[in-house]
């Protein structure tokens, strides 16, 4: 049985209209946390010994400066099975790297970082996921007929609860398009997941896929709770405008066993993933 089926599609791209008139509002600040991103991918087909882990320290929502990365800190990561470590390096910009982990699907994973006198930690397990078994194209599974759109076709694992993230990003554009799904409804069978592009909030035009667009796909197995996180955020990131409520600072896995007021934002996540790319004909 082949089910088409499609949740949402969120556009990561917010955006700014201009007003003539000057508004001075009173924004709260905070001071700033430690921000971690550890995201290790293990791409199908490669020995993923390569990963990177980014710090940095957050800042108010309405600064006028971006997030810096930390040096000085530990980066180590643990395979709770077997007891091996993996240092990360640290290469004074913020990047945290190594040249040999050892990925395990199913195996869980801990995070240790260790920065002014602090320690975080996060445990996650590296979530595998199935091959995409072809990639197509049609106009028929989107909100216009008419419009382009590209298919994903995998089969959920049966008896089993799987949750997947989808990236999505046309070749050129500044930001990609996140997707979140689970298969409370389509278990154990044959998925066409369908992307196509949304309106553009700027002009409230849909300018859709021609013929020659590239776009490049990634597909990941997570964890349930990375999904809860990464639903809220993907909701947060998409839907923020001019009166809109400010984004709440979103807290993630990573626990500070230190100084538990002084959390830190972010997540550690481990994931079997898939990359391919599709060209409209």
């Amino acid at each position: 049985m082949k089910t088409y089926i499609k949740l949402a599609i969120i556009s990561i791209l917010i955006s700014f209209t201009a007003c003539t008139d000057v508004i001075d509002v009173e924004v709260q600040t905070a001071a700033a946390r430690l921000t971690i991103e550890a995201s290790l991918d293990w791409e199908k087909g490669t020995l993923g010994n390569e990963q990177t882990i980014k710090l940095s320290t957050s800042r108010p929502y309405f600064g006028s400066h971006t997030n810096s990365g930390v040096t000085g800190a530990s980066v180590i990561v643990t395979n709770n099975a077997d007891g091996a470590t993996y240092v990360f390096e640290d290469q004074n910009n913020g990047d945290y790297t190594t040249t040999s982990f050892v990925p395990v699907l199913n195996g869980t994973y801990t995070l240790e970082v260790i920065y002014n006198n602090e320690t975080y930690t996060a445990t996650e397990r590296l979530m595998p996921v199935v091959d995409i078994q072809d990639l197509t194209q049609s106009r028929k599974k989107g909100f216009n007929d008419e419009d382009l759109e590209v298919n994903i076709i995998f089969t959920d694992p049966e008896e089993e609860e799987n949750f997947y993230l989808f990236r999505f990003k046309e070749r050129d554009d500044l930001l990609p398009h996140l997707e979140d799904a689970d298969d409370e409804f389509f278990n154990g069978n044959e998925i066409s997941w369908y992307f196509e592009k949304e309106e553009d909030n700027s002009t409230d035009k849909i300018e859709a896929f021609v013929p020659g667009d590239i776009v490049d796909i990634e597909f990941y197995g997570i964890s349930e709770q990375y999904s809860n996180f990464i639903r809220i955020l993907i909701e947060q990131s998409g839907g923020t405008g001019l009166f809109s409520s400010t984004p709440v600072p979103l807290k993630g896995n990573c626990i500070n066993v230190s100084n538990p007021d002084n959390y830190a934002y972010g997540y550690f996540r481990l994931t079997e993933m898939v990359k391919k790319s599709y060209t409209f004909q």
